[in-house]
């Protein structure tokens, strides 16, 4: 379990690694005036922290609490 919890920290970190990537470059985009570029950083952005608040698979729990017992 001890493990999980550490991917589960690992993934969480890589996510909000690649936002904080994501919105600089989307304020390197905005001062730019490139509007699509913008737009397009953006729906990758709400893609990044839809992924960062989806709660966790409950099949993949249930699985991991067998290996707990």
């Amino acid at each position: 379990m001890i493990s999980h919890d550490r991917d589960a920290t690992s993934v969480v970190n890589q996510l909000l690694r690649q936002i904080k990537i994501k919105e600089n470059q989307l304020k390197i985009a905005q001062d730019s005036n490139m509007l699509y570029v913008a737009q397009a950083l953006e729906t990758q952005l709400l893609e990044l922290r839809s992924q960062l608040s989806e709660p966790p698979d409950l099949e993949f729990q249930a699985l991991m609490s067998l290996l707990d017992d």
